[in-house]
């Protein structure tokens, strides 16, 4: 039985598939948590919970809020579970270090995936396709750039995860110049900063994942997926997908990973352009992914690798995984799909296929009940406001 701890930091979705997926292994897990609607904390796996300051806005405080924290354990595991909580640990990984296991890169290495200039930068160096996309510091850029590219575009924050906690989307389609001005002086009010891209074609299936866990450079065990429906459509974060083997997104997984030099667990997300049919990437993300559960129900558990590697020493090898496995976000499902019901126009037989399937829901579960209770109460009380 493990002894270790671990602390997941944050528990919304992401957090919840983290810790379920190690408390199943009987590892003890503690949740620092700093959103109110988070509702992993209250999953059965938990045993210790603690609130904590913002760690984007209150970074020094959630700092010391985590090694007070730590004092009761001897070096337990730190696994950052979100945007904000990873960008404030790997800013402050030396210090943390003093008092936990850090399962994420320093802050030179977390930056360059994080700050999607550098990521595309990154992709364009080392030949690894993706969109045309153009820094933008000024009204007068964004004009000389738009009037290149032409429209529509997409307007991208270089950092989604700041750009969401304002405007809760994570890009803009803009199909004229006003619409990509007033994209820009509304994000330039917050003082987020922008790039230009082109738009890829093609509907939500063509998006697709390359989770991995990565040590010297080497790909040690790697999952693919394809996403099947957007929250929203298009532009939105995942809420059904299903697993597949896809040997070109994993050539091109390993190539950017590679690249960047990242270490432990990531996920990639590429688009595959229906102009041409290559895969076009979109975004490394450093931290573990909003659909880990789904790895786990087809046979790969990334967050136990990652404790017995970080905590025990224990390499991870090659591992298979179930293909045709569907996970979905069911609370998410049924309101993007009433909402988007004549735009999408899934048949039901499309529609129902996932729940026919071998699948695994983001945040049901029968034998770990709270967390759904409380979402299903958020989204009551938020669509009561």
């Amino acid at each position: 039985m493990p002894n270790t701890p671990a602390i997941v930091l944050s528990s919304h979705t992401i957090g919840l598939g983290v810790i379920r997926a190690l408390g199943r292994m009987g590892v003890p897990v503690t949740v620092f948590y700093y959103r109110e609607e988070d509702m992993g904390y209250l999953s059965k796996h938990v045993r210790r919970k603690v609130k904590v300051p913002n760690p984007a806005t209150e970074t020094a405080d959630f700092v010391a809020a985590l090694i007070d924290g730590a004092k009761p354990y001897s070096k337990p595991l730190l696994i950052p579970a979100d945007d904000e909580t990873l960008v404030a640990v790997s800013q402050h990984k030396a210090q943390l270090e003093e008092h936990f296991i850090v399962a994420c890169e320093d802050w030179e290495t977390v930056q360059s995936i994080i700050d999607k200039k550098y990521t595309y930068r990154l992709a364009e160096a080392h030949g690894v396709p993706s969109p045309k996309t153009f820094e933008v510091e000024s009204l007068d850029e964004l004009e000389r750039y738009a009037e290149i590219m032409g429209f529509p575009l997409i307007i991208k924050p270089c950092h989604s995860h700041l750009y969401f906690e304002v405007f809760r989307k994570k890009m803009v389609k803009a199909h004229s110049l006003d619409e990509a001005v007033g994209a820009f002086k509304e994000a330039d009010a917050h003082g987020l900063a922008l790039m230009l891209q082109e738009h890829i074609p093609g509907d939500d299936s063509r998006g697709v994942n390359y989770n991995s866990y990565f040590w010297d450079g080497k790909p040690l065990v790697e999952f693919t997926a394809e996403k099947v429906r957007l929250a929203p459509p298009r532009f939105g974060v995942p809420r059904v997908l299903v697993s597949k083997y896809m040997p070109e997104v994993i050539d091109l997984g390993r190539k950017i990973v590679q690249a960047a030099g990242y270490r432990g667990y990531s996920c990639t997300e590429f688009k595959k352009d229906v102009r041409d049919g290559t895969y076009k990437l979109m975004e490394i993300n450093g931290r573990h992914n909003l659909s880990s559960m789904l790895s786990v129900s087809c046979g790969i558990n990334f967050p136990w690798l990652e404790y017995k590697h970080r905590v025990e020493g224990v390499l991870p090898g090659h591992c298979e995984f179930k293909t045709g496995a569907y996970w979905i976000d069911l609370t998410k499902d049924v309101l993007f799909s009433l909402k988007y019901l004549r735009e999408e126009r899934y048949s039901l037989a499309e529609y129902f296929r996932p729940y026919m399937k071998p699948h695994v829901f983001a945040i049901f579960d029968r034998g770990d009940l709270r967390p759904f209770v409380k979402r299903c109460f958020d989204f009551a009380s938020n669509a009561a406001k």
